[in-house]
């Protein structure tokens, strides 16, 4: 074949007419939508999201706490303010570390800490009377039985009844549910993020404890299906709180959780940013981290933060709730480290808070 018809041959396989599964524009927009590039010449084929990601500082990225709730027996508690309406039926609340007894956690001549977990470093009956003592700021009676669980960072979920309170090992899940008034229900957490949802017409609450690998898992997702399945909720009729935890300023995460999201939610890249390191030691002595890796290969620079308040609201928007009815308090707990208990932000030696929701009985 002569050589000026093997290159016209060759150079029509770009030619938008000739291809036959669409033009290379509609192409180029599906290989976009899997974060890819087609092969060309001069130009490598690969993931591109990553050169694309938006850069911030964690000042862009913060979002206060609002004031805490001060009961009247001092335990400092944050609520959804939008959920003031509901207070003639619903209970709830978002504990801080502010307002009760422990020890363990705070500096010497501190005032104590409202730990409400079972830690090894706690007294377990300083840790009850810390749970009563939230109990009774959000339900008003501190005799009001407190259902919780054994948290395992899974999509599972419980049905709860008022004798679970009694259960000597509680139930392994993230989820909690109940139509039954008179009880709270609770979440602990110490970075993960709590979500609490209620039907204001059924009168069902639920409780969700949704850290990255929950959130991968799609546990509040699939908790509003078990609301819808059990209880015949209706999305409509459902509103949700999301309560503090890591936030995007600070929820630094590796490549390896990236690609959990990717794999299973198209909207992933919109969970990840890039946070420019305010490192005070760095930023004062930035000969000290110098390396001699060529540009791109060096560990210095960005750190990738992901957003789980915004991916638990879009798992919300997905299960049917609408926008309005989804509410976040804002709050950091690696932030605001006075106010909140932080895991990461304390290398494991931190206490936890419980995220609670219940229902008033009925008068009679």
């Amino acid at each position: 074949m002569p050589a000026s018809t093997k290159s016209r041959k060759r150079s029509t396989l770009n030619t938008p007419e000739l291809c036959p599964h669409g033009t290379v524009a509609e192409i180029d927009a599906l290989f976009e939508t899997a974060g890819l590039v087609r092969s060309l010449r001069g130009k490598s084929a690969g993931v591109t999201r990553h050169v694309r990601m938006q850069r911030f500082t964690a000042a862009e990225l913060s979002q206060a706490a609002p004031e805490p709730v001060v009961a009247a027996n001092g335990v400092q508690i944050l609520q959804a303010p939008a959920w003031g309406k509901q207070g003639s039926w619903l209970w709830h609340g978002f504990s801080t570390r502010k307002g009760g007894l422990s020890r363990a956690y705070c500096t010497e001549g501190a005032e104590g800490d409202l730990n409400l977990g079972f830690t090894a470093a706690d007294d377990r009956e300083t840790v009850k009377r810390n749970r009563q003592l939230l109990v009774e700021a959000v339900s008003g009676d501190a005799r009001t039985p407190l259902i919780t669980l054994r948290q395992i960072h899974s999509s599972v979920l419980v049905h709860s009844v008022a004798g679970d309170a009694d259960r000597q090992s509680p139930w392994k899940a993230d989820g909690l549910m109940t139509e039954e008034p008179g009880l709270v229900l609770a979440v602990q957490t110490a970075d993960c993020i709590p979500v609490l949802v209620a039907d204001r017409k059924r009168r069902v609450v639920a409780a969700f404890h949704a850290g990255w690998r929950g959130t991968v898992k799609r546990i509040v997702e699939t908790g509003v299906g078990r609301m819808r399945l059990e209880f015949g909720c209706l999305p409509e009729d459902l509103t949700a709180a999301i309560g503090p935890g890591a936030a995007a300023c600070c929820y630094a995460v590796g490549e390896e959780v990236r690609s959990s999201f990717e794999s299973q939610f198209t909207y992933a890249d919109a969970l990840f940013s890039e946070v420019d390191s305010t490192d005070a030691v760095r930023t004062k002595y930035p000969m000290l981290f110098l390396t001699q890796r060529a540009p791109g290969h060096s560990p210095l620079g960005p750190d990738l933060h992901v957003d789980l308040v915004e991916a638990n609201r879009r798992q919300l928007l997905d299960a049917g709730l609408k926008l309005r009815a989804i509410h976040a308090t804002g709050g950091c707990t690696l932030c605001d480290r006075e106010l909140f208990f932080s895991h990461r932000g304390s290398q494991g030696h931190a206490g936890r808070m419980m995220s609670v929701i219940g229902m008033r009985p009925q008068k009679r």
